[in-house]
């Protein structure tokens, strides 16, 4: 796991700021990934006024390994209309197989996926490539 004080700081502000900014097309729907991805998808659905659904998908342990084979569901789906546009949100996207498994299981929605950093969609901060201080996970 990176040292804290090697991680790059992020506050609440210059993130939520960030997302404020971002060319989001139409959505019906905000679906965090929790863990991580339940606070920026929390800010998001604020933000564009949208209702926000959860669900749990998990792949890595807190020091970013790999904990399972493959990312796996560990909650229901939430009940969301049928055919509405998702934004599927998640912290971070190392390798994309969270967020392709979360694509899978919403097989009969448009999705739009969002992430702080790593590989979606839209990708908040596309600068940063290491680990960062999340402000919620201080």
């Amino acid at each position: 796991m990176t040292p804290a004080s090697a991680a790059v700081p992020l506050d609440f502000e210059t993130i939520s700021r960030r997302l404020h900014d971002l060319s989001i097309p139409a959505v019906d729907v905000v679906v965090g990934i929790a863990s991580g991805g339940t606070v920026p998808a929390s800010l998001l659905a604020h933000q564009l006024r949208k209702p926000l659904a959860l669900v749990t998908i998990n792949f890595r342990a807190p020091d970013n390994t790999p904990q399972r084979p493959a990312p796996e569901l560990l909650s229901e789906l939430p009940d969301l209309p049928a055919g509405s546009h998702l934004l599927l949100v998640d912290e971070a996207s190392v390798t994309g197989a969270t967020l392709a498994a979360a694509r899978a299981l919403f097989a009969d929605h448009p999705v739009t996926t969002v992430v702080l950093k790593g590989k979606g969609d839209l990708v908040v901060f596309p600068e940063v490539r290491t680990c960062v201080a999340w402000p919620w996970k201080r």
